[in-house]
């Protein structure tokens, strides 16, 4: 029978959880851009501007219809024979801007969807006041669409941490990647990922907690 070297594993810990300022660095950056760029997406597919909403459609339909390892390899590995500029790019920049585009297209539509869960007569009583589009959005409209989709993109953020564990197929040592180092020398396999996996579990752990708790202030915010 198999006996677990805890000794290992409690050795383990402190050296993958050097790694996580990295993983949340990682994150985090693909969640602001990824925010920014979805925001823009959904206000492209809620006003359907010609051409430019064709495109946004296109984009929205490959990202999410291909795997993000196959996004990241073919960014990383694939267009730096065509672009020779990419070649420089190194393997933490790729991964965010991997993890950007992929999740910005699943977060283009919950934003959308949020903007479109806005009541019609407020999108009618900014026109009727002499409000631009973009005045209507900034102060109307996104305000309240942040409310709607908050959990949903709080979801998403989560989904991006686990999803860095992919960048150590382009080289890169984060939680995921100096589990992989330690247990190639060590050969104990499962203890190291076992020691991974519980601390990614407690990472999403904690953001589901934070999640929860601003869901509850912002219902009592517009409760009131």
């Amino acid at each position: 029978m198999y006996t677990l070297n805890l000794e290992y594993m409690i050795g383990l810990v402190p050296v993958i959880l050097g790694y996580v300022p990295k993983t949340l660095a990682m994150a985090s950056a693909a969640m602001v851009a990824a925010l920014i760029l979805a925001a823009v997406l959904a206000v492209f597919r809620v006003f359907k501007i010609p051409v430019i909403d064709q495109l946004v459609a296109l984009f929205i339909s490959f990202f999410r219809g291909t795997p993000l390892l196959v996004q990241l390899f073919l960014f990383y590995y694939g267009l730096p024979q065509v672009f020779a500029s990419l070649a420089s790019i190194d393997g933490i920049t790729a991964a965010i801007i991997g993890l950007t585009l992929h999740f910005s297209a699943y977060m283009a539509e919950s934003i959308r969807a949020a903007i479109l869960g806005v009541d019609r007569s407020q999108w009618e009583a900014s026109e009727s006041i002499g409000m631009t589009r973009w005045q209507m959005l900034r102060r109307i409209v996104l305000p309240q669409a942040a409310r709607i989709a908050a959990p949903t993109l709080m979801n998403y953020f989560i989904d991006i941490i686990k999803s860095t564990s992919l960048a150590f197929t382009l080289g890169v040592t984060e939680m995921m990647g100096a589990a992989q180092k330690e247990a190639a020398g060590s050969f104990l396999y499962l203890e190291a990922f076992l020691v991974v996996a519980i601390i990614y579990w407690g990472l999403v752990e904690f953001f589901s907690f934070f999640q929860r708790q601003l869901e509850r202030r912002m219902n009592r915010a517009f409760a009131r």
